[in-house]
């Protein structure tokens, strides 16, 4: 994977990393990973360098690659997101469904204890900022068809076979 780090004037740093799955822009503060967006972003940048920002790229960056390589079926990486307390409840409620698996949007609502918001469940996964790392991929249709993802069907199509090949 090829990197390139940027700092913006928030004090966060970018670094635009090429995967199996295309070009991810990461984002990160000094408190942890920001964002994961699909395709690469240009950003401002600005001369100071948060350190600590640049190190959470680095180890998400290691982390991605061996993700991708098949060595690596769970992620460790200091996040620094926010939402509302629903949201972040179903975000952090992606950690639960393990590498290779899938859930529905119905079974996740009921993980994060409101059985009947399964159509808010998709809406806050369509918000999730970290994708792949809060594994939002993994979770499908009742019917066991894809549903929806921020990076679109194929870019889901290829995590769920790299899981379960």
């Amino acid at each position: 994977m090829k990197a390139r780090t940027k700092f913006n004037s928030d004090l966060t740093a970018s670094r635009v990393i090429t995967t199996p799955i295309g070009r991810l822009t990461l984002v990160a503060s000094s408190k942890g990973l920001q964002q994961v967006i699909f395709g690469a972003r240009k950003l401002s940048t600005t001369k100071s360098a948060p350190t600590k920002a640049s190190d959470h790229l680095t180890q998400t960056e290691r982390q991605l690659r061996e993700y991708f390589a098949g060595k690596r079926k769970k992620f460790s990486i200091k996040l620094d997101i926010s939402g509302t307390e629903f949201q972040e409840s179903v975000w952090y409620a992606l950690n639960k469904i393990g590498y290779g698996k899938t859930v529905s949007y119905a079974q996740q609502a009921k993980l994060v204890r409101k059985p009947r918001a399964f159509r808010a469940v998709g809406s806050a996964n369509g918000k999730n900022p970290v994708a792949i790392i809060l594994p939002c991929h993994r979770v499908v249709a009742s019917d066991g068809t894809l549903g929806g993802y921020g990076g679109g069907l194929a870019i889901k199509r290829k995590l769920l076979a790299l899981e379960t090949s």
